[in-house]
């Protein structure tokens, strides 16, 4: 076992965290497939549980009953086009878009400040560190799940310049939000993400920071790419 682990940390990651809506699942999927690497979308983890949480009734302040339901999570990630998040399934049900409203979210969010549903999905996002590499974005990939990363990345923007990407995301989708709203929504949630007692959001020591108010995708993935040829050579 010990031998296996030893083998594991030898297969490089780049982390990239930051809050809801400064771009990170993008950039990493862009970055993973500039690597050839695997990538990993943590936050659609707390997502997904917290669907199921939905679906089988289970109480958001239910940590025992949270922590057994992310045990048994049964769940998977389908490669998709880049641009176009992975298909997730729930229990062999396609899930990827019912995750990303922002009521499943709001509970993603306060069902990862719960000390034991965190400590629950460790290992299962350690277990996604294989050949040749992985790319995995989060809140505390960099802090705690992979502390020993290769390159560590932390994006930030505005509530303002988030709100209004999610805002255009959703319009394009034909769903009719307040933009205001948005802003509170995101806001409260960056607090509670800052302010949670375990893995709050936050940038490792050694991470490098980018403001992505002014920066294109593209101009952000160049930056990381720029940063990994130095790391990784």
């Amino acid at each position: 076992m010990e031998k296996n682990k030893k083998v594991t940390q030898n297969i490089p990651v780049i982390t990239i965290d930051g809050a809801s809506g400064t771009g990170k699942g993008v950039v990493m999927q862009w970055v993973a497939k500039e690597l050839g690497w695997n990538l990993l979308d943590s936050g659609a983890l707390y997502r997904v549980l917290a669907l199921a949480a939905q679906k089988h009734t289970i109480s958001l302040d239910d940590e025992t009953a949270l922590e057994q339901q992310a045990k048994q999570l049964d769940v998977q990630f389908i490669e998709s086009d880049i641009g176009d998040p992975p298909q997730i399934l729930l229990e062999n049900q396609d899930v990827t878009e019912s995750i990303r409203t922002e009521k499943v979210g709001n509970a993603a969010s306060k069902v990862g400040a719960l000390p034991a549903v965190r400590a629950a999905l460790l290992d299962r996002q350690r277990a996604f560190r294989r050949e040749p590499g992985l790319v995995t974005d989060g809140r505390d990939m960099g802090t705690v799940v992979f502390p020993d990363a290769n390159l560590k990345i932390f994006l930030t923007a505005s509530p303002e310049e988030r709100a209004f990407r999610r805002y255009k995301q959703l319009k394009a989708k034909g769903i009719h939000v307040n933009l205001g709203g948005l802003v509170e929504e995101l806001s409260e949630r960056d607090k509670r993400d800052r302010e949670r007692a375990i893995a709050p959001l936050k940038p490792a020591e050694d991470a490098i920071c980018i403001d992505t108010d002014a920066l294109t995708i593209e101009q952000v993935v160049a930056r990381i790419m720029q940063e990994a040829k130095v790391v990784l050579s």
